[in-house]
């Protein structure tokens, strides 16, 4: 009850509340919107405000644990609509506006908000908290010289049918010379939703990982191919990378062999190291989609049966499949639960892990985020060669 109380007292001071006791009219209400940015950061409270037309209107989001909608409030005699939020700090959420309007439900951008992020299904407005900031390494550099893409087509007996990679190389690449070899599942997800082309020229050029060679991976039937798919795991690892040491100068040992992947793409690359332990001496898993049961049944759909199966089965026998394992998930994630309970299992093993979590959701910014610290964990480059 004091919290509560203590809790009204400060939300009385935010700003959205000083306009509303002004009992504001329209010129009031252009000036508080142009006097600031928005989502509007006061504190520990976010407010999303929203102008326009509307029976209502609500915030989606998708931070597990809070109601997915929740209902703005419109100051009295204004079409200026509003809901405040307590959210922690180093927070990233990416949100839409649901508005109700003559009768119809419509998902929105907000308007007053530039920041965006993209996935396959579209656009997302960003809020981002006191104390996240978007890594400079994400950005363009003009100073990092650019690696570049290629596209291959490979024909795999495993998978019966032509597949495509995108290879890239870094800058001042030379066939005389030896690279490690990172595979990425959803590769052209993570190049066009997470920047991966930039982070590695920035990384590569900062020294933070070594020049590698990546190798893009294009899925067909991605739900089937990555829950634990025999023929997509001997596609990877007895024709991909083979197919890969022969065509380019790679180092070709297990420590120099990275796999990765995010969501369903992180359980592809868990079982893939599981049915060849030792091949791929690097994993980078982000977010997996790791259901498993210790009682009852799942109540994920028949897609992650595959899933559930293998999770419970190696978690009934944990075995090292790989040398040193980077895992993180978004605590706002509905898989982070799964996430948590996974690590203690890999380390038993006597595998060398290293976890991360950070206030985001499931999203590939959210990966992007965490790409610095796992490939430089992994793949260490000559500045942490020095350094530590």
């Amino acid at each position: 009850m004091v919290k509560r109380a203590r809790e009204q007292i400060v939300d009385r001071r935010l700003a959205i509340h000083r306009l509303a006791d002004q009992k504001p009219g329209k010129k009031e209400v252009d000036d508080f919107l142009a006097a600031h940015e928005f989502p509007l950061l006061e504190g520990p409270y976010t407010t999303f405000v929203y102008r326009g037309s509307a029976e209502a209107v609500f915030l989606g989001h998708w931070i597990y644990g809070l109601p997915s909608s929740q209902e703005f409030h419109r100051i009295d005699g204004t079409s200026l609509w509003y809901l405040v939020m307590e959210l922690p700090a180093e927070s990233r959420i990416e949100y839409k506006l649901q508005r109700l309007h003559e009768g119809k439900m419509e998902w929105l951008l907000d308007p007053l908000n530039p920041n965006k992020a993209s996935d396959p299904f579209g656009d997302n407005s960003v809020c981002h908290t006191p104390g996240y900031r978007v890594p400079d390494w994400a950005t363009p550099d003009p100073e990092a010289r650019p690696g570049s893409l290629e596209e291959v087509m490979f024909e795999s007996q495993a998978m019966k049918s032509a597949r495509r990679v995108m290879i890239y190389r870094p800058a001042r690449f030379r066939p005389t010379r030896r690279y490690p070899l990172l595979v990425v599942h959803d590769g052209p997800e993570y190049i066009k939703y997470s920047g991966m082309k930039t982070v590695l020229d920035n990384l590569i050029y900062r020294l933070e990982i070594p020049g590698m060679i990546v190798a893009f991976t294009h899925p067909e039937k991605r739900l089937v191919e990555y829950a634990n798919h025999e023929p997509h795991a001997r596609y990877i690892t007895e024709e991909l990378v083979p197919y890969l040491e022969r065509e380019f100068p790679l180092l070709g040992t297990p420590r120099h062999r990275g796999l990765m992947g995010a969501s369903f793409g992180a359980v592809a690359s868990l079982t893939t190291a599981w049915r060849y332990p030792g091949f791929f001496g690097r994993l980078l898993l982000q977010s997996g989609s790791f259901a498993f049961t210790d009682i009852g049944e799942h109540q994920r759909g028949p897609t992650f049966d595959p899933v559930v199966q293998f999770m419970n089965d190696f978690r009934e026998d944990p075995k090292a499949v790989s040398e040193k394992v980077f895992v993180s998930c978004g605590t706002y994630e509905s898989l982070i639960y799964e996430n948590r309970s996974l690590v203690p299992f890999l380390q038993r093993t006597g595998m060398e892990i290293r976890y991360r979590e950070s206030r985001d959701g499931h999203n590939w910014e959210n990966w992007r985020d965490r790409m610095r610290e796992g490939l430089s964990w992994l793949f260490p480059g000559p500045l942490w060669m020095v350094y530590e």
